[in-house]
């Protein structure tokens, strides 16, 4: 047996450990050979393809990354796509192939398996935690870690200066990783994707903290949205999975904030750094045990399936049920967390 690995989309951190989980559990315990495609689904595409072994996965564990590469390429957007990607597995004798990706690189992997015939095993990776049937992903561990402690750093400016400091973070649609890291950070106001905020209250939070003689940091998802207009955006191109590029929403509300209280207000956008770097150790321990379950799923012929988390058990489940809906933050945790606020 030959299998293929791909990485596909946006870099995580954890994606070398589960590389080399794939690799060691499956050469030594099932004598497979292994090939790598290079740059997410544009390797099998293009036949851009690597051997992986185990000196070649060796060392990898602590980087950040991928050694594979990766981009949003959507060969289902391709013409002759499928043919190419199938004529390329065949001429390189890969007889099933692991996914490592978010929403839309194992999108594409179940189509290609349950339409095309394509054999597929996907293991979950995005820094916004939102796909609905794991519990957790890897590299939102090292995502919100890093964030969290820019968080940190910034209250001890914004206090010496007495301005109001606004942090944009990513995570798309889905706010877990401004709740997270605004929590852990003890930001006075955090807004999410999937509550519109109100500008005047974050206004009214921000005088509040004022009051009380201290700086106010406000955390806000890259997706959050204001509740009289429209997602705030710097730039509206698409990529080629439809997705707009999200940004802006923190230069915008720092300029609201200073217009309406008076106070100056400044804005740190962490953008990709959240996403580089060396992966934690919970990442890197979630991102071997995936590897080491993927592998098993392909010896079981468990194809169409993704590794997920369950409470501390490692699950098998449909990729169309992984990618059937984003996983969001409850109403009621957000609530929760609402007596920091101001």
């Amino acid at each position: 047996m030959r299998v293929g690995v791909l990485t596909g989309g946006g870099d995580c951190p954890g994606l070398n450990a589960v590389i080399r989980g794939i690799v060691r559990k499956g050469v030594q315990e099932y004598g497979y050979e292994f090939t790598g495609f290079r740059d997410g689904w544009r390797g099998p595409l293009e036949g851009r393809a690597v051997r992986l072994d185990i000196p070649a996965v060796r060392g990898i564990l602590p980087r950040g990354g991928t050694i594979l590469g990766s981009s949003r390429t959507n060969p289902l957007t391709v013409e002759d796509g499928v043919r190419r990607i199938r004529e390329n597995l065949a001429e390189r004798g890969v007889g099933a192939l692991i996914a490592i990706g978010g929403e839309d690189t194992l999108g594409v992997a179940a189509r290609l398996c349950d339409e095309h015939g394509v054999p597929c095993v996907g293991v979950p990776k995005t820094i916004d935690n939102d796909l609905s049937a794991t519990d957790y992903t890897f590299g939102f561990d090292t995502a919100v870690s890093i964030a969290t402690e820019a968080i940190d750093r910034l209250h001890t400016t914004a206090e010496s200066h007495m301005r109001v400091l606004v942090v944009e973070v990513m995570g798309r649609h889905a706010g877990w990783i401004a709740l997270h890291s605004g929590l852990a950070g003890g930001a006075n106001v955090i807004l999410i994707p999937e509550q519109r905020f109100d500008v005047d209250q974050v206004c009214a939070w921000v005088t509040s903290r004022f009051r009380a003689s201290y700086a106010p940091i406000v955390v806000v998802a890259e997706g959050a949205v204001p509740a009289d207009g429209d997602m705030v955006l710097k730039d509206g191109t698409l990529d080629s999975f439809g997705h707009v590029r999200l940004s802006g929403v923190g230069e915008w509300l720092a300029k609201e904030i200073e217009k309406r209280t008076g106070k100056e207000a400044r804005t740190t956008v962490l953008g990709h750094v959240q996403r580089g770097g060396t992966p934690s150790a919970f990442d890197r321990w979630l991102a071997t045990r995936f590897g080491l379950h993927a592998i098993d799923a392909v010896r079981d012929g468990a194809f169409g399936t993704m590794v997920a988390l369950r409470g501390t058990d490692i699950v098998r489940v449909p990729i169309r049920e992984a990618t059937a809906r984003l996983k969001t933050v409850d109403p009621r945790l957000y609530e929760e967390i609402g007596v920091f606020f101001g």
